[in-house]
């Protein structure tokens, strides 16, 4: 099975597919961790990322997909896989297809959370990442107990570029004006699509976007 979750930056796909992904025989496909660690190991596509995300604008189709068909290959035969936050653009979505295809897969569900662009801006710019463990910390929702300091590891926390307040502006404008229209590519696909409310408490988004990938295995 193939699970697409679809939603602006600050709503909550990567927590609520990491949830998912502990299920057995599932694995959660991120192309932000995909990019970020090809920026960490210096590899090529991940310098050629690097300019484009901290400007907060999406990364090119061609080096997305160069990494996601990399990562397809290696997952064993019969492995569900839960994409967040990709495909992103109509071109990436009509470049995935065949992709899956050759390897006897398609897509099952697309899930969409949404929530107010006002909810997503203090989301995302109030978002500090450890420079250690990776954990991530929110100054409103969820601070460390030391200000500016990882509560796991004691390492330094960082406001990344593309999580200032301009930039996640620009990002959000980037979202609407790209992304927007692969919600409506895949509302005419076979892929029955399911809107989520993501400003809702953790626990109901997370309810509803498990009833949406059951109700796809059924």
């Amino acid at each position: 099975m193939v699970v697409i979750l679809l939603g602006p930056p600050g709503v909550g796909k990567g927590t609520q597919a990491a949830v998912l992904a502990q299920r057995p025989g599932w694995t959660h496909l991120s192309t932000g961790d995909l990019l970020r660690e090809a920026r960490r190991n210096g590899t090529e596509l991940g310098t050629q990322a690097q300019a484009y995300m901290d400007a907060g604008q999406l990364v090119p189709d061609a080096l997305i997909l160069d990494l996601v068909q990399e990562k397809l290959g290696e997952l064993p035969e019969g492995q569900h896989v839960l994409f967040d936050g990709f495909p992103r653009t109509l071109p990436q979505a009509e470049a995935l297809g065949p992709v899956l295809g050759r390897l006897s897969r398609q897509v099952d569900r697309v899930l969409v959370l949404e929530a107010p662009a006002e909810v997503l801006v203090k989301r995302l710019s109030g978002r500090r990442t450890c420079g250690g463990c990776g954990r991530i910390y929110n100054i409103h929702f969820d601070p460390p107990a030391k200000e500016g300091v990882c509560d796991r590891c004691g390492a330094s926390l960082t406001h990344r570029k593309d999580d200032r307040e301009d930039t996640v502006a620009q990002r959000l404008e980037v979202y609407s004006r790209q992304t927007e229209p692969l919600i409506r590519y895949y509302e005419g696909s076979p892929a029955m699509l399911v809107r989520i409310q993501g400003d809702q408490p953790m626990e109901q988004v997370q309810a509803d976007v498990k009833r949406g990938v059951e109700e796809a295995a059924a």
